[in-house]
């Protein structure tokens, strides 16, 4: 605790400027306390003052200030926290969320180079449904790949782990994902679980371009051996993305396997009788 708390009464001291833009609050410095409550929204999804305080060490009227000077800069906002399911008694909790400007500060893609990209490839087969189908054929490819690189990590997993195995593949590429188990509506059936990535590093091409989340949803579909649902996208104004995946045992979707094993790859959207049959 109190190794912070020279930052906090230095920020809080009279006179103590705040940044005016948002470019400023997050770049006054890599260890500036904002830059650290910013980066565990961020990493964490929606959170409350409480939440947040408790994470960073802080006290909670501490990150209160600062969600304050976030708030004012314009990168974040406060928000009811939402509940999936049945919503227990008593006033929704607030959560505080990153804006777009608060997303943007950590961008480090060139989105409009990638829209630009997507939108050609589209035109180059004449538009219309033809180019929903190509860059629908690209977002395959191009997850499918990228699934490719965790069907180890998952593959190896206990069934009832898997989930949080693709959670930690999908962090170490920077989607800050987390596993959020969720009881079954009957009475001793295993519990399904939320699979959240609270950073999307292609959250304002996939605005645009939806088949960026809906090839992503089958390859984890592919990954996991079973049917998954998205039930929330950054891309759609959500907080996090967030896709439920059922319990072990439920009805099984087409798995990716290894490209060098006795069978391809089937890319995301396709199974493996499919796969079979083009051979």
């Amino acid at each position: 605790m109190r190794e912070h708390a020279p930052q906090e009464e230095a920020e809080s001291a009279p006179g103590c400027a705040v940044p005016a833009t948002a470019a400023e609050v997050l770049l006054e410095g890599h260890r500036a306390t904002r830059d650290r409550v910013a980066r565990s929204i961020l990493d964490h999804g929606p959170s409350s003052a409480a939440d947040l305080a408790t994470r960073l060490g802080l006290t909670t009227a501490a990150v209160r200030r600062h969600l304050d000077g976030l708030a004012a800069a314009g990168l974040v906002d406060a928000r009811e926290q939402r509940v999936y399911g049945s919503r227990g008694r008593g006033r929704p909790a607030k959560v505080f969320a990153l804006t777009d400007a608060g997303r943007d500060a950590f961008y480090q893609a060139y989105d409009q180079l990638a829209a630009d990209a997507l939108r050609w490839i589209s035109d180059a087969v004449g538009g219309g449904k033809a180019g929903e189908e190509a860059v629908a054929a690209f977002a395959r490819a191009r997850f499918g790949r990228q699934g490719e690189r965790y069907l180890d990590a998952v593959r190896q997993a206990e069934a009832g782990e898997r989930a949080e195995a693709l959670a930690q593949a999908l962090s170490a590429d920077g989607y800050a994902a987390t596993v959020r188990r969720v009881p079954s509506a009957a009475a001793k059936a295993p519990a399904g679980a939320q699979l959240c990535q609270h950073h999307c590093p292609v959250a304002h091409i996939a605005e645009q371009f939806p088949q960026l989340c809906e090839a992503e949803t089958e390859v984890f579909s592919q990954l996991l051996g079973t049917h998954v649902q998205r039930l929330a996208t950054i891309a759609h104004g959500d907080g996090v993305c967030t896709t439920y995946v059922p319990a072990p045992g439920a009805a099984s979707s087409p798995t990716l396997r290894s490209a060098g094993g006795s069978d391809a790859v089937p890319t995301a959207g396709t199974s493996t009788e499919d796969s079979a049959s083009a051979r």
